[in-house]
């Protein structure tokens, strides 16, 4: 934490944020996921973004240092250590660097023309410096025979560079969609954010409509909810508002607004576990997990049968057993969740899982079709459907125990 934000007088490069979270934050995250014991800093002054980090090393139960000079690193680290070294405003995506830093001791080079145009120390005239570099403890006893007022990583580079370290060269292309990337102003750090959040938040799969919307909302809404400081948790607690209003809804007659509301609490619950999953990715730490989860789709679940029963009329049909409206709601719900487990995966198994297109369906038929009718169409449409699909599989599994003689 010393070089400066270039182009200003004032501020360091380290503490610009991506994510809500400052570059030096995401650095750690990558250091105790490697499995690294302590925590060395190199800074001129002690910030309350240094205290921060302190609290987030102990917690880890890492130790932690504060270091102002090179030569305070000679007694930190012993020649049977392994020392990690991560360059000022470095961002990379965890799933890169973790496997190049765990392999083996060495410095992690760039093709020298996009290294340096992209802003990385040359090293020689092939190879530039990838801001990170895993070394054998031994190296840093040489720091006691250079200049107190060289810089640490310079220091390192050159000492590892003399050892002859081996160089461990990158593809050019980790430099691309910011995944692999030296933040060096507040502009550039803007421009790499929405890129940084893309990278976090893809899927293996072609999303659903509920899945879309979710992670559109998170491109457009979330580095300013981050940076604000809201938590997942905030963003899960409006869907929790929102299931109860769709309850509250429901009970007094309003049942069409009332499946609008679950398709929404649903939404901003899948939000927030986005949102959470991106700091669990990017920090390498547990603990950020929004407070919704499985029982939470449940709850929905349940809210989509009442909400079905209540609007049903056969219920209010002389002579009809009581509790036989709710019967058709929980078979559908039912098949929501047992045809993605049985069918091949497939865009469909995806809309199935997918409550906001439940909910939105469930609303149409509510306003503008006979509801009993339409639910029940729907659940005759699965089970063709699944038919359909299993049939075009081929023989089943328990085909011998099928098959009469």
């Amino acid at each position: 934490m010393t070089d400066a934000v270039s182009g200003e007088l004032q501020g360091l490069r380290a503490v610009l944020t991506i994510g809500g979270r400052s570059l030096v934050r995401h650095q750690l995250g990558l250091a105790l996921a490697l499995g690294c014991t302590r925590i060395v800093v190199v800074t001129d002054a002690l910030t309350s973004e240094v205290i921060a980090l302190q609290h987030a090393t102990e917690s880890a139960g890492a130790r932690f240092h504060v270091i102002t000079s090179a030569h305070a690193l000679l007694p930190l680290v012993t020649a049977e250590d392994d020392l990690i070294v991560l360059g000022d405003g470095l961002l990379v995506q965890p799933e890169l660097a973790l496997p190049q830093l765990e392999q083996a001791t060495g410095v992690l080079a760039l093709p020298v023309e996009a290294g340096v145009a992209a802003g990385f120390e040359r090293i020689d005239i092939n190879h530039a410096f990838a801001g990170a570099m895993r070394l054998p403890g031994r190296i840093v006893a040489g720091l006691g025979d250079l200049p107190p007022e060289w810089n640490t990583h310079a220091a390192l580079l050159r000492l590892a560079v003399q050892g002859r370290v081996p160089l461990r060269l990158l593809p050019d292309a980790v430099l691309a969609d910011a995944r692999w990337k030296l933040v060096r102003n507040e502009d550039e750090a803007h421009a790499a954010e929405p890129v940084w959040l893309r990278l976090h938040t893809a899927s293996g799969h072609l999303r659903s409509p509920g899945e879309w919307i979710t992670a559109k909302t998170v491109h457009l809404a979330g580095p300013a909810l981050l940076h604000a400081g809201t938590r997942p948790w905030v963003v899960a607690l409006g869907g929790v508002v929102a299931l109860l209003l769709a309850f509250g809804a429901g009970w007094f007659g309003w049942r069409t607004p009332g499946f609008g509301l679950l398709a929404l609490a649903w939404t901003l619950a899948r939000v927030a576990q986005m949102m959470a999953d991106i700091e669990r990715r990017a920090l390498l730490a547990t603990g950020y997990r929004a407070p919704t989860g499985v029982w939470f789709e449940w709850v929905i679940d349940g809210g989509f049968v009442a909400l079905s029963a209540w609007r049903s009329e056969v219920s209010h049909a002389p002579g009809v057993p009581l509790g036989l409206g709710w019967f058709a709601p929980l078979v559908l719900i039912l098949m929501l969740h047992l045809l993605p487990r049985v069918v091949p995966v497939g865009r469909m198994t995806w809309w199935l899982r997918d409550r906001l297109v439940a909910g939105v369906a469930l609303a149409a038929c509510s306003a503008v079709l006979p509801f009993d009718i339409c639910l029940r169409a729907v659940i005759l449409a699965l089970v063709v459907w699944a038919l359909a699909v299993t049939s075009a599989r081929g023989p089943l599994a328990n085909a011998d125990l099928t098959t009469a003689d």
